[in-house]
């Protein structure tokens, strides 16, 4: 097996003193965003939450030199180029709705989470205050940026796998439900299988066609229909994608005694000329696991090809969406995770949920129209 030469990662802005507003000081803002932005050079300059005091913990514990009193503060900042939002998604678009109404003052860019709001209308609601605005608004659909993923992005654009023929992504592992989610529609599908649901457009494309199922999480207490997922998506051109989003994973939560691959999520994919399989190390976090690919490709030297990093998706990957957003507004282009883009996400989750829970075949083009 030998290794497979190509630099995964993603682009750099040239700038490194971006004046960076956060919001939110919840575990994905104090141990995702904030170490992976540190980590590539980015130091934020003020943040506010909800409860002022996790605030001023969180920006003692990064260093962030001030706290905003309130987020209507925070957005107040007209010194800010930079939103970086972390808060649960039923209250996201009432924050970017106010940091547009605000007058924006030198604001340029918006990062905000994934989901970008719960509905299709409310998103392109979204997307269109701020093209009207002048700003750039992304997504934070972190998954894209995971070694592997990226890897298997690069192999598909060099056409090392040829026409993809079926791409799978297999989850066994147990996320760890916010209180938040209990207030939502919908619990697995705009949460955990909207990475999935990204990865695969991503990769291939927005699907033509969804046939999907779910039923209840076991373990999950509270409400809910949409728990355990599985799905396939129908591309036009004949390319079938596949998930198990098993958000179960059995009775057993003791890490120490289950295999190594009791708590997992691998990924393959095979093409006419190529076959690629991966793995995503994020269920052993909080160790460092490494994600993987290795593919076999007629194009390439006989034999399978290994490509590795010592990146791991939590949380290196964080740094992804928002280096894309910041090279997007250098150049002047629009990111590729834009929020324009991430409609067809939404439009695909709803196209699962829909599936799912009326027991009928979708399309997502039903809910971007």
């Amino acid at each position: 097996m030998t290794n497979w030469p190509w630099n995964i990662r993603f682009p750099q802005p040239r700038r490194r003193d971006w004046r960076i507003g956060c919001i939110g000081a919840g575990f994905i803002m104090r141990d995702c965003h904030l170490p992976a932005y540190q980590q590539a050079g980015w130091q934020p300059t003020v943040i506010a939450s909800r409860s002022r005091t996790t605030a001023e913990q969180v920006a003692a514990l990064r260093n962030i030199p001030r706290v905003a009193p309130s987020v209507e503060a925070l957005l107040a900042d007209r010194s800010l180029e930079i939103l970086d939002i972390a808060v649960p998604p039923q209250h996201q678009p009432g924050i970017i709705r106010q940091a547009v109404e605000f007058g924006c003052g030198s604001l340029r860019g918006i990062l905000a989470q994934k989901p970008l709001a719960l509905s299709v209308a409310e998103g392109r609601d979204l997307v269109q205050r701020c093209e009207h605005a002048g700003i750039t608004l992304a997504v934070n659909q972190n998954m894209r940026y995971d070694p592997s993923v990226r890897s298997l992005r690069a192999a598909l654009d060099q056409g090392l796998l040829g026409e993809p023929i079926l791409a799978t992504i297999d989850m066994r592992a147990v996320p760890h439900w916010m209180p938040w989610a209990a207030e939502l529609p919908s619990l697995s599908t705009f949460v955990m299988s909207i990475h999935h649901l990204d990865t695969f457009r991503y990769w291939l494309g927005t699907p033509d066609r969804v046939l999907a199922s779910t039923r209840p999480d076991p373990r999950t207490q509270f409400p809910h229909r949409d728990g355990i997922n599985l799905y396939i998506l129908e591309y036009a051109q004949g390319t079938r994608a596949a998930a198990w989003d098993d958000v179960w994973a059995g009775p057993d939560t003791g890490r120490t005694a289950a295999p190594e691959s009791f708590r997992s999520i691998h990924w393959r994919v095979e093409g006419t000329v190529g076959t690629a399989i991966g793995s995503i190390g994020w269920p052993g976090y909080p160790a460092r696991v490494p994600s993987t690919m290795t593919i076999h490709s007629q194009l390439l030297t006989p034999g399978w090809h290994m490509t590795g990093s010592d990146e791991v998706w939590f949380p290196d990957a964080f740094a992804g969406p928002m280096a894309e957003l910041l090279v997007g507004i250098e150049e002047g282009v629009e990111p590729r995770h834009s929020g324009r883009d991430n409609l067809e996400t939404l439009a695909l989750c709803t196209a699962v949920f829909t599936a799912a829970t009326e027991h009928r075949p979708t399309t997502v083009h039903e809910f971007l129209s």
